[in-house]
């Protein structure tokens, strides 16, 4: 079993933690919010008091933080440069590519292998260990992450170079904005046309318009039991964790000059519903905004 240095226990990174804890592994974890970090020393995980103190004396270090200046600096100060050569590093986070390619090359140069890894599957996923991983780095790095990450992960998929999990995270949560968008648009119209919902459902998940925002993400209560519209879209994904994956979409689009009008018209739509105070909302209730438009 491996000691685990883990900085960033917020709602993902919580239960992540607690799984390889069950597992058997030594998490030592640190988080800005104490009362995360007691959580985690309760299901069996050790105190660090510090992002510096949790990496000492550990063989693997993962990271799930906030945005690219976060993963910056906690590898800068406190990872890179204190743990020894050979120390694996995973950073879970969604962040821009450029961090992830920066920060990777800091790492390489200090005889470390990392991997980003950024996930899909929301809290739901993290707490029942059925995530998704789209993990960037070398051949040999991603072999040493692929047992840690099977513990919190489902589904574990190799993108290519250092970057590229975080490239197919933005690429495919771009993917998953649009169409969720798409899907409250025709529900709505369904609504207003005079259609019932779950007649559309019946045909739609079955033909031509069927995706995934619909037949597992139903903005519609009463269609899809796991969706959030039955619990009042309480968040399993927030409309603010969409907006950030969308403008992360929209600066790597200009970065390479990839045209993606209907990226940037949904990260509009969302940063609309976000200012309009519905941030911590799960992002599939953007259907109420359509209706009232």
């Amino acid at each position: 079993m491996a000691t685990i240095g883990f900085i960033g226990l917020g709602n993902m990174g919580l239960p992540m933690a607690r799984n390889l804890v069950k597992a058997g592994h030594r998490v030592q974890g640190f988080d800005m919010a104490d009362a995360q970090v007691q959580a985690l020393v309760a299901d069996g995980g050790v105190e660090a008091d510090t992002a510096a103190g949790a990496v000492d004396g550990a063989d693997v270090v993962v990271t799930m933080l906030p945005a690219g200046e976060h993963v910056r600096t906690v590898y800068g100060e406190s990872v890179i440069g204190r743990v020894p050569a050979g120390t694996l590093l995973i950073d879970c986070s969604t962040i821009d590519v450029e961090s992830a390619r920066a920060v990777a090359a800091d790492a390489v140069a200090a005889g470390l292998e990392m991997v980003d890894a950024p996930v899909s599957g929301g809290i739901a996923g993290a707490a029942a260990g059925t995530l998704t991983f789209m993990v960037g780095g070398p051949d040999a790095a991603f072999a040493r992450a692929e047992p840690f990450l099977q513990v919190m992960g489902k589904t574990i998929v190799h993108a290519g170079g250092a970057g590229n999990g975080q490239a197919a995270k933005i690429c495919n949560n771009m993917i998953l904005g649009i169409s969720m968008i798409a899907v409250s648009e025709a529900f709505t119209m369904a609504e207003k046309l005079g259609l019932d919902t779950a007649r559309l459902f019946a045909i739609s998940s079955k033909a031509s318009g069927q995706c995934w925002a619909m037949t597992n993400y139903c903005p519609v209560p009463g269609l899809v039991e796991a969706a959030p519209s039955n619990r009042d879209f309480k968040p399993g994904f927030t409309a603010s964790m969409m907006l950030k994956d969308l403008t992360l979409a929209e600066d790597a689009a200009e970065a390479v000059h990839a045209a993606t009008p209907l990226g940037r018209e949904a990260a509009r739509l969302y940063r609309d519903y976000v200012e309009s105070g519905h941030g911590a909302i799960d992002f599939s209730g953007i259907i109420q905004m359509l209706r009232e438009a």
